[in-house]
């Protein structure tokens, strides 16, 4: 290496010394320079960002009696809305406890519920829809006061839908002159909804059955222990 260094013309080992200059000034600028520059850069836009963020937390601090005004408001609402959902850790029991309502509601108002049927429950996000279809017989003014307390309860209820036909039976233009006119009777199906909260029907754990095998053995034992 030093027998080659010294065949090399002045000019060629100036072009050499240059050339490792100018690759050690490379090196230097992207191990040292790039890296300098960009820490300095993260450095002035955290600078920048800094007080930006100081003064959104300020107003946050600022902010912090409405929001917490704001919370209790929205936990009283929260506890209104549970009072008047149905209750129940199962869809079944909640069926139990809207048909439990509507009987109440009913007799409240001298109607008679002829027949309740349980429809399929619909979960709907946090919610889920419990329906029951009820028929129900009274007078024009009975039932149109159910279906009233019904969506006006303290239950969140929903009437969904609503089918009557009458059970009036006219009577000869004759009698109709001699007596008053009967009370005209109305037979409605009804179907209701309650909401409770997001439930899951627990499966039941069936009990194993036991084996054949060892149920013949134990026939085998009890008659051994007869003829003894």
């Amino acid at each position: 290496m030093k027998g080659l260094w010294q065949r090399l013309s002045r000019r060629e080992k100036g072009l050499v010394a240059l050339t490792l200059v100018i690759f050690l000034l490379v090196l230097v600028r992207y191990l040292l320079v790039s890296p300098f520059l960009e820490r300095r850069e993260w450095i002035k836009s955290q600078l920048e960002i800094q007080p930006q963020l100081l003064e959104k937390n300020l107003r946050y601090l600022g902010q912090k009696e409405r929001i917490a005004a704001s919370l209790e408001k929205f936990r009283g609402e929260l506890k209104t809305t549970e009072s008047s959902l149905l209750s129940g850790d199962t869809p079944s029991v909640s069926a139990s406890d809207l048909q439990q309502t509507v009987q109440a509601l009913a007799v409240k108002e001298g109607t008679q519920v002829i027949s309740t049927r349980v429809l399929n429950p619909e979960t709907t996000g946090s919610f889920t829809k419990i329906p029951i279809q009820v028929e129900v017989s009274g007078q024009i003014d009975q039932v149109a006061n159910l279906i009233k307390g019904i969506e006006s309860g303290e239950k969140l209820l929903v009437v969904s839908e609503l089918n009557i036909r009458s059970l009036f039976a006219p009577a000869p233009a004759r009698a109709q002159a001699v007596a008053p006119p009967p009370t005209q009777n109305l037979r409605a199906s009804v179907t209701i909804a309650g909401f409770a909260r997001a439930q899951t029907a627990s499966a039941s754990k069936a009990e194993p059955a036991p084996s054949k095998g060892k149920a013949g053995s134990d026939k085998t034992s009890e008659k051994g222990a007869a003829r003894r």
